[in-house]
């Protein structure tokens, strides 16, 4: 490449690309191709065309075009065509070069050769469990087994807190709630969330959170408040009766005052309803007498009718409301004997 880029482009002016393959392709076959090579003392057109034309293979019908491309390595990975490739932990944030064809990928570092991967489709990731570290394997791998056993290896309640916690029909959603109880490890020692761990499984509570706070308070090893059994029957609200005592009462006492509400009770209920019953039949009765009298004053009106009739006279019959009666009705009868008065001047005459 050195012999080309200093005998064909230096110094050179292209008007364009179509310009630059054409006189290549001369300079090739008629300047370089022809010189006398100065170690082989041929001419290397001539060598090709007699010896190493047909070693060669056939040419593929679709060249594969690989990928050059600079990244940056990540945490534990490093991203090529949307498709994550592991790399050893001692490049994690280096810059690296990638050779990526149809087969593989090749990440190189200042120009050594660091790593070799299978290439993947879009949305997926190769990774070698060796490039990892120690405390994230397990995690990158999904590898619920080994992060039991991590936990267990700082305590058998630890250990079995973790399961706890992985006890799910999806058990790699709550591997973060695992990697926050190794962090508490590390932060208050293995003994201290040994003992928080064995406190929590007492009471059957799973949540790093209470870990968390019970060793923020200190108090991971005093003992737990069990809960205390109650009588079947007891109300759940009930309270005690001592609580609703006024005054200290003897059996006979009590006895006492029973009977005479009892009897309180009775008289009252006896007494009012003889009243109101007495009431009624005297409001009853008074009803019956007013109709009586109504009917008598009846009768003394049709008598009285009668009599003017017979004596060829006319009366007059009042119907009113007087004092005397009370709301009753109260008869007057008036009749006019105009013969009769006549009568009785001439006898006094």
């Amino acid at each position: 490449m050195q012999y080309v880029r200093g005998n064909f482009f230096a110094g050179e002016v292209f008007a364009d690309l179509e310009d630059a393959q054409a006189r290549a392709v001369f300079w090739c076959q008629e300047k370089a191709g022809m010189r006398i090579h100065g170690t082989t003392q041929a001419r290397p057109a001539e060598v090709f065309t007699a010896e190493e034309a047909p070693a060669l293979l056939p040419a593929p019908a679709d060249y594969d075009v690989p990928l050059f491309q600079d990244a940056k390595v990540h945490r534990d990975h490093l991203e090529i065509g949307k498709a994550l490739y592991s790399v050893p932990g001692d490049y994690i944030g280096s810059q690296v070069d990638v050779r990526a064809d149809s087969e593989l990928v090749k990440i190189y570092h200042r120009g050594q050769l660091i790593k070799t991967h299978p290439r993947m489709r879009p949305g997926t990731r190769s990774t070698d469990p060796s490039d990892l570290p120690e405390h994230k394997s397990a995690y990158a791998l999904r590898d619920i087994t080994r992060l039991i056993g991590l936990c267990a290896g700082h305590g058998e309640n630890i250990g079995i807190y973790a399961e706890r916690i992985l006890d799910d029909p999806l058990p790699w959603t709550r591997m973060r709630a695992v990697y926050r109880l190794i962090g508490l490890v590390r932060q208050y020692g293995p003994a201290a969330v040994e003992a928080a761990c064995a406190k929590a499984l007492d009471l059957d509570v799973i949540a790093v959170g209470k870990i968390d706070s019970m060793l923020a308070k200190a108090v991971e090893n005093i003992p737990a408040l069990m809960p205390v059994a109650v009588a079947a029957g007891t109300a759940r609200f009930a309270r005690d009766p001592s609580e609703y005592a006024t005054a200290a009462a003897g059996p006979a006492a009590a006895g006492r005052s029973a009977g005479a509400g009892t009897t309180l009770a009775s008289r009252g209920t006896g007494g009012a309803a003889s009243a109101g019953t007495g009431l009624a039949n005297a409001g009853t009765g008074l009803a019956n007498a007013g109709t009586s009298i109504a009917t008598t004053r009846t009768g003394l009106a049709n008598e009285g009718t009668g009599d003017a009739a017979s004596s060829g006279t006319t009366g007059t019959v009042g119907v009113g409301a007087g004092p005397r009666y009370g709301r009753g009705v109260q008869l007057h009868l008036v009749f006019s004997h105009a013969e009769q008065a006549q009568d009785e001047q001439e006898e006094q005459r």
